[in-house]
């Protein structure tokens, strides 16, 4: 996409509204953060969002309230709710109010990440900026929909698992690619079996990257690995 999907975040709980915001922008999506309803509503008002992550309790008003403010105006516009509460009436009030989804606290900012996405390939055609397919890996071209890795002579076919690894490495190139991230997005579960799994994946994709010597896939002690152009 040529522009960032936006999220507008409601969340009073400072530390943790910053934590989200910079999370969230470092994984590709504009972030603005407001620390109460009312203020969240005006921003609504005045700015075009493409989905909302609401706290539940807030001062002002509360997401509850904000929700059916927001949907009044855009009835379509994803929400996800953000709650403390674990209720099952809570929650149920959430989905009655059109809730695309429901988090309780505490939760993982991977989980959240995972849902968000979910969230918009559910909604109307929007999709997370990181929908492309084609990537330039120094000299060698990678083809995520076709699973396939191109050096300008000769194709190599890649496993299913093989090409999701890889285009979530080009996905954070430069970057580090967490490893919980990785195995949740992956293989759903990051327990020690499919974490050697992959080990292993991992040392295939560098067998097949070697044909650039200046591409390299390092391990990141304790975090994930990183792909270096």
């Amino acid at each position: 996409m040529d522009e960032k999907i936006k999220i507008l975040l409601a969340e009073d709980d400072t530390n943790l509204g910053m934590l989200l915001k910079e999370y969230l922008r470092a994984k590709g999506f504009e972030t603005i953060l407001c620390e109460d309803g009312e203020i969240a509503y005006e921003t609504f008002l005045n700015e075009p969002f493409d989905i909302c992550i609401f706290d539940v309790m807030m001062p002002k008003k509360d997401g509850f309230t904000l929700a059916k403010e927001v949907r009044q105006i855009n009835s379509e516009i994803p929400i996800i709710f953000l709650t403390a509460k674990s209720m099952k009436e809570d929650v149920l009030e959430g989905f009655k109010l059109g809730a695309d989804d429901y988090m309780s606290k505490p939760f993982s900012m991977e989980e959240l990440l995972l849902r968000i996405e979910a969230v918009l390939r559910r909604s109307t055609g929007l999709k997370p900026e990181d929908e492309q397919e084609i990537f330039k890996i120094g000299k060698l071209t990678f083809n995520s929909k076709k699973q396939t890795l191109f050096d300008g002579e000769e194709e190599q076919k890649l496993t299913t698992k093989e090409s999701e690894l890889l285009r979530l490495l080009c996905l954070n190139v430069n970057k580090v690619l967490e490893r919980n991230y990785a195995l949740k997005n992956i293989w759903a579960d990051d327990n020690y079996f499919n974490a050697r799994s992959m080990d292993v994946y991992i040392t295939k994709l560098r067998k097949h990257l070697k044909k650039d010597p200046s591409v390299e896939i390092i391990n990141v002690h304790g975090k994930g690995y990183k792909l270096i152009l």
